[in-house]
Parts: structure tokens; sequence; C-alpha cells
């Protein structure tokens, strides 16, 4: 998909203002080979800002736009990242049972729009995303979440396999919606504290994530095509969560 180009920042000087100025940012890529004094200013406050960064050829940065980029283009964020302590500390205090959703590789943009209006409407905590290898959350997939990633908090997390560590000893079960097991996603107790994870379409949820996980639940197949989008599998697994929570 072309990246809409009012959702990018190009030019070294306008991003590093960008980024101090508090403005979130999706990823930065920046041309390889670059090593100016302002390229490292940029990197500096891109880390310092734990933005993610990708070098690239700068054949890259020209099919994203053809301005005069510098070396640098920017993804503006179309929301501000929730902190995932804060969220798990605020429902205990509460009262409630924590619920999240975690998306490991989910890349396709409409896919996760439509996980996220999914997860507000059923009135989940919040999304959590690793930094790299995750869908833009741009213009873009706002539209397609119906404006629902306007109220779902989304964390973004540098290492998912810590973060699936934390919300164990956090008190959070870890329940996988895969193929890879004999249990139905209707036999899985979701009555407690839950975080459900799913995998990309093309290669599903990664190996060393999968071992981590407390339980899991396949949906059951009947007809010839043996998958569903993603999107349709969270829906499937968060309104069973959500029937037996009720």
């Amino acid at each position: 998909m072309k990246e809409n180009q009012k959702d990018l920042i190009f030019g070294i000087r306008a991003i590093i203002e960008s980024i101090n100025s508090g403005k979130e940012i999706d990823k930065l890529l920046v041309q390889k080979g670059l090593n100016n004094d302002l390229i490292k200013e940029l990197l500096k406050t891109a880390r310092e800002h734990n933005v993610p960064i990708s070098q690239v050829p700068a054949e890259k940065l020209n099919r994203v736009t053809r301005k005069n980029h510098q070396g640098a283009i920017a993804f503006i964020s179309a929301i501000r990242y929730a902190s995932l302590d804060n969220i798990i500390d605020q429902t205990y205090q509460e009262g409630r049972e924590p619920f999240f959703i975690i998306l490991d590789r989910v890349t396709d943009v409409r896919n996760f729009g439509a996980i996220a209006r999914t997860a507000e409407c059923a009135g989940l905590d919040g999304i959590i995303i690793p930094s790299r290898g995750s869908a833009a959350i741009n213009s873009d997939a706002m539209k397609t979440s119906a404006g629902a990633l306007n109220y779902i908090p989304v964390c973004r997390v540098e290492n998912l396999k810590n973060t699936i560590t934390f919300l164990k000893e956090s008190g959070i079960q870890i329940i996988a919606c895969t193929e890879k097991t004999d249990q139905s996603i209707y036999e899985v107790n979701f009555n407690q504290p839950v975080a459900i994870l799913l995998g990309s379409e093309e290669d599903g949820i990664s190996p060393e994530y999968l071992k981590m996980t407390d339980t899991r639940g396949k949906i059951p197949m009947k007809g010839k095509i043996d998958s569903l989008n993603v999107s349709v599998s969270a829906a499937i697994a968060i309104y069973e969560a959500i029937r037996q929570r009720v």
C-alpha cells in the first residue's frame, strides 16, 4: 500500500524537531551509509525517545517520496501509545481482571484496524504490539478501525518476549489462538486475567512465544478452507472470552 503523504515527515531537522516536540513517531527510515553530524543527532534523538529505526537503501526512501528527504523519513503515528504497566495497575485497582490482545507480526493495516475495532467494541483494556514488524498505525489504520483507535489503548513494546514474561508475572494468563493444539477455543477458560496471542497469517505465532503460553485454543474448522483471516480469528476468540466473562 502506498503511504499517505500526510502521514510522513521528511528532512532531518524537521524530524528531530518533531520528535523533541512530543510527536509520536511510528517508525524512522534512515539512509544507509550516511554518517554526518546531523544524522548522528537524529539517531541519538530517536533512540532517546524509543523510536524504531530502520536503515534502508536510498531507493526505498525515494519510493516513499520524491521530495528532498535528505536521507530520512519518519512515519507519524495516528495515536499516542499507552503504558502497559499503568493499564495493568489501573485495572487491578478498579477490581477488574485485565483483558489484552497481543499481536505478533500482524502487518496488514486493514487487519490491524479491524482487530482494534473489535477490541474496542468488546471493552478490552489494550492491544499489545512489538515496536518492529507490526502494521503502521496511520490514517488508514484509523479509518479501518472506524475511529476505535481513538479509544482503545495500544501498547508498543520493545521486546515481546520480555513483555509476555511480565504479563505472566502480573498474574495474566497467555492464551494462544492457534491451530497447533487439540483443544477448542471454546474449552479454554477465559474467566480470569488474560491476554490472547495471535500471529501473522503467513507464519502464525512465533515458536518462541508459543512456548511461553499457558494455554492454547483452536477455532474449529468444518469446511474445505482450513484458515481464517486474523481479524476474524481475533473476533471469535475475543467474543468467546466475553461470553464467559459476562
